[in-house]
């Protein structure tokens, strides 16, 4: 009986405060401050083709880390001690993920993929006890098996030479991305479709409004160091400072315009809001680590680089992916404009690689800000007129 009676203690009750997001899982984000600030160092300490295949997959298993993380707390009463227990040990290891983040490719393999393995462990072993008898024990099961296959992969590619562990550690991502996508199928055992999970829309989408500020501010944070580590400041160091604090406002712009506390509506199936929330704030998390790293370079160089001139570049282009698969999971809108914007960065790419030796850093930087200011301005615009429609809709409904 003790034991029902601490399981019930620990799940989140029905009504208006369930989708309330607690103390514990605002202090659970502050390791992910760390975890983006060394995934930025990671970026701009090797600035090449392997260099970024290899954040791009250290990134792939920080992000499930958290996204899974945010999804129990879909079912977990953040004010229980015993969640707040499974929480902070949860957090232990995405600290010891973190701090092994710039040598994962060398000597902290191990620690990287041992606490990344515990974390994926830990959550859906917790759920099922929590939810014992209950359908999403069920699903748990299911995802710890696939959890496990893919923590399989993961610590075989802990122990190969840095290539071959890029190589497997891919696979691996694949297998961890590709669970949900498969219903978390696992063949004569079972399935976990997504019907089956009764997720909450505003408690994920506040969950992933949080983290990407959190993102964001790695961009103030990289800036703030490099004004003071500058010593003296000059015009050219304010302008770069002024252009890149716009670009970083634009992209804040841009996002709340898109997934804001005022953006309303849209399909809340569980098929759904993991397209939005598990798969298209990847990419715009991304999007915004890179804009934090393109926006320190530029900073501290007077020359355009081909590395510069592609992340500064990529850094909008990924945040537009993350975009176009937002806007189609959950509104079922086709996003021309970020297709057209997308189009011009490419562009811009291409011209500033053809003139690099004669562009001033201060012309790109204005040419990428102005394609990402007026798509901020569009979208807010278009945010705008939604509202309104929506709003005449209601009154139209209610004079029926």
């Amino acid at each position: 009986m003790a034991s029902i009676g601490t399981r019930a203690k620990v799940i989140r009750p029905a009504g208006p405060e369930r989708s309330e997001v607690g103390p514990v899982e605002l202090f659970f984000d502050l390791v992910y401050v760390f975890a983006i600030i060394q995934l930025s160092h990671l970026l701009l300490e090797h600035l090449t083709w392997l260099g970024a295949a290899q954040t791009v997959v250290v990134f792939a298993a920080v992000w499930w880390g958290w996204n899974y993380t945010a999804w129990i707390m879909n079912w977990l009463r953040p004010g229980s001690t015993v969640v707040q227990l499974l929480t902070g040990l949860l957090m232990l290891a995405a600290l010891g993920m973190s701090v092994a983040i710039p040598d994962a490719f060398g000597d902290r393999a191990l620690l990287f993929v041992g606490c990344y393995l515990a974390m994926g462990l830990v959550r859906p072993l917790f759920m099922i006890w929590a939810f014992r008898g209950q359908q999403l024990a069920s699903n748990y099961r299911m995802l710890l098996i696939w959890s496990a296959a893919a923590g399989a992969l993961w610590i075989v590619g802990a122990f190969l030479e840095p290539d071959s562990r890029l190589l497997v550690w891919i696979l691996a991502a694949v297998v961890d991305y590709a669970a949900p996508l498969a219903q978390y199928r696992v063949p004569g055992v079972g399935h976990a479709h997504m019907r089956l999970w009764d997720a909450d829309p505003e408690h994920l989408a506040e969950r992933n409004r949080l983290v990407f500020i959190i993102a964001l501010g790695e961009s103030i944070l990289l800036m703030g160091n490099t004004l003071v580590s500058e010593g003296e400041i000059d015009g050219a160091l304010v302008g770069s400072l002024v252009l890149g604090f716009a670009a970083l406002f634009v992209l804040w712009w841009n996002y709340f315009a898109l997934a804001g506390h005022d953006v309303q509506g849209g399909d809340g199936s569980t098929a759904a809001l993991r397209s939005a929330y598990a798969y298209a704030h990847a990419f715009m998390v991304l999007g915004a680590i890179a804009v934090a790293v393109s926006t320190e370079l530029r900073l501290t160089h007077e020359h355009l680089t081909p590395a510069m001139i592609v992340v500064t570049v990529a850094g909008p282009l990924v945040y537009l992916v993350g975009n176009v698969l937002f806007l189609r999971s959950r509104f079922g809108r086709l996003a021309r404009s970020r297709f057209v914007a997308a189009g011009v960065l490419v562009l811009i790419g291409v011209v500033a690689m053809l003139t690099r030796h004669d562009l001033p850093v201060l012309v790109l930087s204005l040419a990428v800000l102005a394609v990402t200011g007026t798509l901020a301005a569009l979208t807010a615009m278009s945010g705008r007129r939604h509202a309104s429609d929506r709003r005449l809709g209601e009154v139209a409904d209610s004079d029926t």
